[in-house]
């Protein structure tokens, strides 16, 4: 059953348009035919093996399997689309790389690190992208929202868990982590030439990060622990 294992395994993942877990590829299965967990990842490691003299790799993130292709096609895929990649601006950059390092945290922390308020509009990009979700509020007058990432943050950036970003100890810019992540800033000379952000203000190039830390003596109040920290974990 082997090689009709790893084939049926190579077929879904390349259907499935979506990373697939171990489990959910066991479900491809009647109950009585279904290969162990262990025979499942055997065959992803066949299929793995299969994909190394081409143009494509299978890749493990958070929510599981994908096929994709390979980063140093890049260049050449991307002249399929027209559209230019998206570029995001410092601000976003920012507050995505706080909400990842710090989290959960609340849009007045990510105001106190940076110095600067945070757009509405910033905000509302990170939750419609679901890069970010609120998983509680803070117990303190005004009851603000806590921002945690989320599983669809660490497939984009083929990621497996939060333990694969790079230690906060090692950026000492934001376009050192832009390049981790692979992402695109848009080029500012200076904050008056500085491109407008989802807000409308001009974007800052101030990071504090590095000294950055959640004001103490407030106890953050989760809606739901465990859901909170299942973004984190692999199957």
């Amino acid at each position: 059953m082997e090689a009709g294992l790893v084939q049926i395994l190579e077929g879904a993942l390349l259907a499935a348009g979506e990373p697939l877990s171990v489990q959910r590829m066991a479900l491809l299965f009647e109950e009585n035919d279904r290969p162990s967990k262990e025979e499942i990842r055997a065959a992803i490691q066949s299929v793995e093996e299969r994909c190394e003299d081409r143009g494509y790799e299978l890749v493990q993130v958070a929510s599981g399997y994908r096929f994709q292709v390979r980063q140093d096609l890049a260049t050449w895929v991307g002249r399929l689309w027209q559209e230019r990649p998206a570029r995001y601006s410092r601000a976003l950059m920012e507050t995505l790389s706080l909400i990842a390092y710090r989290q959960p945290i609340t849009r007045g922390e990510i105001e106190e690190i940076r110095g600067v308020a945070v757009s509405t509009n910033i905000i509302k990009t990170l939750l419609e992208r679901e890069w970010v979700r609120v998983v509680g509020h803070r117990d303190v007058p005004g009851r603000p929202a806590m921002y945690a990432t989320t599983r669809q943050f660490l497939d984009y950036f083929n990621l497996k868990s939060l333990d694969q970003l790079p230690p906060l100890a090692e950026i000492k810019e934001l376009d050192n982590l832009s390049g981790e992540l692979g992402l695109e800033l848009p080029e500012q000379t200076s904050d008056a030439d500085a491109e407008p952000d989802e807000g409308g203000e001009a974007s800052q190039s101030e990071t504090a990060m590095e000294d950055a830390a959640t004001p103490d003596g407030e106890q953050p109040e989760l809606e739901d622990a465990d859901d909170a920290q299942q973004d984190s974990r692999t199957d």
